[in-house]
């Protein structure tokens, strides 16, 4: 297989390492306005990379790119790899750019290819999570996810407008638009991380693995938030955010009816985002290259039938994810 990474920022670097380390990957373009950082990336991979500053890289002969720059370009950049009949995978992180990469479902359809959207920790290993633990139902009723941290400055300044946005959640076969920054409540993620104040936000979680589950009632997403986050969030960032972002957590509550009784099925884990996002961007990029993953546009939960061999392939890759053993 031959791949692209469109940008080389702190989930971008992640995934063209993680690809260049994947059996079967012959070449990899990476592709980023800053010389100086795509140049170091394609140094520390070795020869099978080439290093483009262009903004518009020449796609043809690729077979998936894997868009992890700012999500506002996303649309342009997978319109481009659809028209040189490239499958995508978006890292994306943001509502609008996720509704706007799932408009392209149609064309997709048609060219018979790929559009994974929202590839990275949440959404991405979320969705994941989700549609695993959605296997052990009968039916879905309830999906809520929650997370915690940022995978670098991109994500950060996702995350801080996030919070003065519209939340998205679905109830009783309706979408629902809620202030960000409000509803909070108490989520408990894996040690050490543990219980924290989460909140809603403008996030594409819900959109992107509803339409994996039919009869679902209620969907909600939400990120962990300090009281100074929400008081900032109409400003701009008042400070730079981390290079490569700290530890980070996300959380999966699944309920539903198994046999005659209902259940909840709680998933986690806890990783540094940026290094989690990058994993999962590849092994999605390798599903789409190699046909696992369905034709279209959606995110992981609908485009991916059976999501515990890239689950499996997380772990191997270091990626492991918890299961909550108490009582609800």
């Amino acid at each position: 297989m031959r791949l692209a990474v469109l940008g080389a920022g702190a989930v971008g670097s992640r995934a063209a390492r993680q690809l260049a380390s994947t059996p079967g990957v012959r070449a990899l373009t990476v592709a980023d306005p800053d010389a100086r950082l795509v140049a170091s990336v394609c140094a520390s991979l070795g020869p099978m990379a080439t290093p483009s500053t262009s903004p518009e890289v020449d796609l043809a002969g690729h077979d998936v790119a894997v868009l992890a720059g700012p999500g506002k370009h996303h649309r342009a950049q997978a319109e481009r790899a659809l028209d040189a009949g490239v499958s995508v995978v978006s890292c994306t992180n943001e509502l609008a750019p996720a509704r706007q990469l799932l408009a392209l479902d149609d064309e997709a359809r048609v060219r018979g290819k790929t559009v994974a959207v929202g590839a990275g920790f949440a959404p991405g290993l979320s969705d994941l999570l989700a549609a695993h633990a959605g296997r052990l139902l009968d039916e879905v009723h309830e999906v809520h996810v929650a997370r915690y941290g940022t995978g670098g400055p991109a994500c950060a300044r996702a995350h801080h407008a996030s919070l003065r946005g519209l939340a998205l959640d679905w109830r009783d076969g309706a979408w629902i638009s809620r202030q960000g920054g409000s509803g909070r409540e108490l989520a408990w993620f894996p040690d050490p991380v543990a219980g924290q104040d989460c909140y809603r936000a403008s996030l594409p979680d819900a959109l992107l693995f509803g339409p994996a589950f039919p009869g679902l009632q209620r969907a909600t997403s939400r990120v962990a938030a300090t009281r100074r986050d929400r008081l900032t969030a109409p400003l701009p960032m008042l400070r730079q955010p981390h290079p490569e972002g700290l530890v980070g957590a996300v959380r999966v509550e699944v309920r539903g009816r198994r046999g005659q009784s209902f259940e909840t099925v709680v998933y986690g884990a806890v990783d540094r985002p940026g290094l989690a996002a990058g994993a999962v961007a590849a092994v999605v990029a390798v599903a789409a290259g190699t046909g696992l993953a369905r034709p279209g546009a959606a995110g992981l939960a609908v485009l991916l039938p059976d999501p515990l061999p890239l689950l499996h392939e997380l772990a191997n890759r270091g990626i492991r994810c918890a299961t909550f053993a108490g009582s609800a």
